[in-house]
């Protein structure tokens, strides 16, 4: 469906013209839609304001997944937990990321992205402290380091407010490829953590104010835990800084709570949540669960979970860009659908390469499924969070057609703030998938887990062809 671009009344031509575009600055004239707005002036300060979110948000998935490669170590320095004791650690910072994650949807549009952005990146840097000084005592007791975990888990919170910020600065044709980015990129904090703590460990590189060594009796050498979360801490120091004084705030995405809860009316903000359940709450699992999968089943066959766990993130990560770019050519529905297709598939080659019996399994069947599962995932976040703006853009304006300029004006800018608010609150569901799949891990058999997952992505597949792929589907998008 084509849709007209509201003229801008004569008070917005002179509000752009006393409009100040500058770094740090409030923006009350955003027009993205106005082809030589967005050209003259829209562009410059949507790239600028998404490649500061970027990193912000990576440094954010950094603190949210710190425990997932974390715990690999812990009782090889002389902490002993239980299998069942280290999959909690794991999955409670996705409880807390997920519950943040529903305030932080309805939070930045009050106070403002930018201030909220530098406000909610300085923060991480509390419970990066804390858990590089606790891991440096083996008597630091198993209460203390699940609340540790706990704080961490609002690393995971940033996801939901910067993806509805970074919306409301690009066209509709750009949005799949603005969101993959900022999405995609950011989640590449999972794989960065996991790569980079690893190394870090092993050697003082932050010099004698990180604290002395810990043994590592498995390796028998002496490696320094606590630089995997004291590492991280100049960084957010720095990106804070750049979030408030580069970014800036628009007023088209300021919302008090009162309006953006009509979202909770709205069916397609539910279907829509179900799908991003599906995708990214299965990336944010994984990525959390695989370290200790990989541990735990083939460790004894010579397989370092360290050297390998990173690599399924990465490739989600970068693979969600490449989902928001294919859905702005082909349509997101049909790319989600595929996504559950090919997940659906890839969990059924794991299910069968696992340990079963006296059978050792196969590490790289096991390993290249998982690899497919990430990339599908990844494909999918990037297409669920570019049918978002698009199905509430289009029944908004269709109400409005024929209304005039100005019931199209409101119409857009309603359909963004409601967008923007789906896009959150749809994440902050999602993210409870880092807590539930890790605790299903601990819970019961893996494979019975990968099944019930395979279950559920046949009923996603169901939901978006049904309302959104099929010829005549409700909100084709």
């Amino acid at each position: 469906m084509s849709i007209p671009t509201p003229t801008p009344t004569p008070s917005a031509v002179r509000s752009h013209r006393r409009e100040t575009y500058k770094p740090g600055a409030t923006i009350g004239d955003w027009r993205p839609e106005d082809e030589g707005f967005w050209q003259s002036t829209g562009r410059t300060v949507a790239q600028r304001n998404l490649w500061v979110s970027i990193p912000a948000l990576m440094l954010g998935f950094v603190v949210w997944q710190v425990w997932s490669v974390t715990v690999v170590k812990l009782n090889d320095v002389g902490f002993g937990f239980s299998k069942s004791q280290l999959f909690w650690l794991t999955a409670i910072p996705g409880l807390t990321g997920g519950t943040f994650r529903i305030l932080y949807t309805f939070i930045g549009p009050i106070f403002g992205e930018r201030k909220f952005t530098a406000f909610s990146t300085i923060i991480l840097i509390a419970p990066m402290l804390w858990l590089g000084f606790a891991l440096q005592d083996t008597g630091t007791p198993y209460w203390e380091l699940a609340l540790i975990a706990a704080v961490c888990g609002i690393g995971g919170a940033n996801f939901a407010s910067s993806m509805a910020n970074i919306g409301f600065f690009f066209p509709k044709r750009e949005k799949g490829s603005a969101n993959g980015l900022n999405g995609g990129l950011g989640n590449l904090g999972v794989s960065v953590v996991q790569l980079v703590a690893p190394l870090v460990v092993t050697a003082a590189v932050l010099g004698a104010p990180a604290g002395g060594p810990q043994h590592d009796a498995k390796e028998n050498t002496d490696i320094w835990l606590q630089n995997g979360a004291f590492l991280w801490v100049p960084l957010l120091v720095i990106m804070a800084l750049l979030a408030w004084f580069l970014m800036n705030d628009l007023r088209v995405a300021a919302a008090p709570f009162s309006r953006q809860k009509v979202i909770f009316k709205r069916k397609h903000n539910w279907l829509m949540t179900w799908l991003y359940v599906g995708t990214f709450g299965s990336f944010i699992g994984f990525a959390a669960g695989l370290p200790l999968l990989i541990k735990n089943n083939f460790e004894a066959q010579g397989y370092q979970a360290t050297a390998y766990a990173w690599i399924g993130p990465f490739v989600g990560a970068l693979m969600r860009w490449a989902g928001g770019w294919l859905s702005d050519k082909m349509g997101g529905a049909r790319v989600t659908m595929l996504s559950f297709v090919g997940m659906a598939a890839s969990l059924v080659v794991v299910v069968f390469a696992l340990p079963s019996g006296g059978d050792q399994g196969s590490f790289w069947a096991f390993f290249i499924g998982f690899l497919a599962a990430f990339a599908f995932s990844g494909l999918g976040n990037g297409s669920t969070f570019r049918q978002i703006p698009v199905i509430f853009r289009d029944q908004h304006m269709r109400e409005a057609e024929g209304k005039g300029a100005e019931a199209q004006a409101a119409a857009l800018k309603q359909s963004e703030m409601e967008a923007g608010a789906v896009t959150g609150f749809s994440s902050a569901i999602a993210a409870y998938g880092f807590f539930f799949i890790p605790a299903m891990f601990a819970a019961m058999a893996v494979t019975n887990a990968l099944w019930l997952f395979i279950g559920f992505y046949a009923t996603c597949l169901a939901v978006c062809w049904w309302f959104y792929a099929r010829p005549g589907a409700e909100a084709p998008s």
